[in-house]
């Protein structure tokens, strides 16, 4: 093989002898070196693949080495950049790239028969596969032999779990460059995409069925079809590492610095980051999780499995503030935590600080409530830099833009080992309904959520169990909106019902 012909810079015939400069002028052709002696075609290719297509590649398995030639310099540029960043491995060794002398690659193709063959079965997944935009998902029935990227559902999810976690978790395997969130079917899901497939087996191997908090954010992950994800922006719910450059996008803005830092140092509190023990399937169960579910068991306020701690005070903005009301907030915030206080602001009232009941519920809250739309805004969700929200003081009139919800009889959470703690789901279009009288027919439930300005699109009762029902609207923002008007509602006969957000679909 290290006899293979080359042309190179218009250079017929020559032998390959090797680039000897680490830092050459940019080319669309890298050298790669200090390959693993079993390493194949497919892995090398692999770590191409995040930057752009391959056009063809040059084993030099003789001497631990490859030519790769991208399509474009610039995206030979960007791959450099980020592995001068990210030592890259094979098979745990690390590798070394840099620039070749040779502006294009033409290879022998009687004597590089296998290494062609590997490039034109990639080139053809990537050509039928529909790339990922933003958080739009959709894979091929192409299915490579192994793929760099992992497809993630995260079942039993009671804690928010954030792409900045997932990449905490994942990086323990080697360098993530691509991560994807998004909730289909109900569902949290992520695509995470690694520079090598090798590190893609082993964090599947290592972290499927793992519980990420303890009895609960179980990890589901399997081989996507994809081999590579186009990220368009960088925000929390996408991010590209190898482009820092990218835009946040509309409607979904990029993790404030402080709300990273805030939420690096709440992670530290859970157990996270996970032991990496080479070889071994690292438990990521909080190690305080016991003394914390105890501690809830007695009837402390907060969640089962985690302690309480972090910031509790939320800042929320972009309110419609001719619409938004403390009692409004209450009620939708309080489906993911037991809210303690409210206060629109009197200087800025599209925007409001509130108070949870601890740490954990905040972080729940703005996992799933940022970014969604609440009477016609949508509204961005961040952690306050203030510890507590402060009432006003006695006899000075705020026009009832503070609340205390503290003794609220409305709280979801606050009786240990509620159910409510294994239904809390992101908003969707469908609503779980539940307290309903015998005397209220489906045709009752349907006008009086119509009447929230939204349309039903589909009902159905539970078949055992006439007094929970599951209700559908056009939209989640009208979903939200009938939550925040009929939760507590009353149906009669001393029920009030019941509303919260549903996984399933009629």
């Amino acid at each position: 093989m290290s006899s293979m012909v080359v042309t190179a810079n218009g250079n017929d015939n020559k032998k390959f002898k090797g680039d000897d400069k680490m830092d050459g002028a940019p080319s669309r052709v890298l050298h790669i070196r200090k390959l693993p002696g079993e390493v194949t075609e497919t892995e090398v290719i692999a770590l191409g693949l995040p930057f752009g297509k391959v056009t063809n590649i040059l084993m030099l398995k003789g001497k631990n080495q490859a030519f790769l030639e991208l399509a474009t310099e610039e995206a030979a540029i960007t791959m450099v950049n980020y592995y001068s960043a990210v030592t890259p491995h094979l098979r745990n060794q690390p590798i070394y790239i840099q620039y070749s002398n040779h502006k294009e690659l033409k290879t022998d193709n009687t004597l590089n028969q296998r290494a062609q063959a590997v490039l034109q079965a990639v080139t053809a997944v990537q050509t039928t596969n529909t790339p990922i935009s933003g958080t739009t998902v959709s894979e091929s029935a192409v299915t490579p032999a192994q793929s760099p990227v992992l497809r993630i559902i995260i079942d039993n999810m009671y804690y928010p779990v954030t792409l900045d976690v997932l990449h905490q978790i994942f990086s323990k395997f080697g360098a993530v460059l691509k991560i994807i969130t998004f909730t289909k079917n109900n569902q949290f899901q992520a695509l995470l995409q690694y520079g090598d497939p090798v590190n893609a087996q082993q964090a599947k191997l290592a972290l499927d069925g793992q519980n990420i908090y303890n009895a609960c954010c179980t990890l589901r992950i399997d081989f996507s079809k994809l081999v590579n994800l186009n990220v368009k922006y960088n925000n929390d719910k996408s991010r590209d590492y190898t482009r820092p450059d990218l835009p946040s996008g509309d409607g979904q803005p990029a993790l404030d610095p402080a709300i990273a830092a805030a939420f690096a140092k709440e992670t530290s509190l859970l157990g996270l980051p996970v032991a990496a023990v080479p070889g071994a399937l690292s438990p990521l169960a909080i190690p305080n999780a016991a003394a914390a579910a105890a501690a809830a068991a007695a009837g402390r306020v907060g969640m089962p499995g985690v302690s309480a701690g972090g910031n509790t005070v939320l800042l929320v903005s972009n309110l419609n503030e001719e619409m938004v009301t403390p009692q409004s907030l209450f009620t939708l915030f309080g489906v993911y935590g037991d809210v303690q206080r409210v206060k629109i602001l009197y200087n800025k009232k599209d925007s409001a600080l509130i108070q949870m009941a601890d740490g954990n519920q905040s972080q729940l809250a703005m996992s799933h409530l940022n970014g969604q739309k609440m009477y016609g805004k949508i509204i961005r969700v961040t952690l306050s830099k203030h510890q507590t929200v402060q009432l006003p003081r006695e006899g000075l009139d705020d026009q009832g833009l503070t609340k205390d919800f503290g003794n609220s009889p409305l709280h979801r959470f606050k009786k240990p080992g509620s159910k409510n703690f294994q239904n809390i789901f992101p908003p969707s279009a469908t609503l779980h309904l539940s307290n309903i009288p015998p005397s209220v027919a489906e045709d009752d439930l349907r006008t009086l959520f119509a009447n929230t300005g939204g349309t039903v699109k589909a009902f159905k009762f539970f078949q055992r169990d006439h007094k929970m029902a599951l209700l559908q609207m056009s939209t989640v923002e009208e979903a939200i909106q009938a939550l925040i008007d009929l939760h507590n509602y009353n149906l009669g006969e001393n029920h009030h019902l019941r509303v919260s957000f549903s996984k399933s679909t009629i």
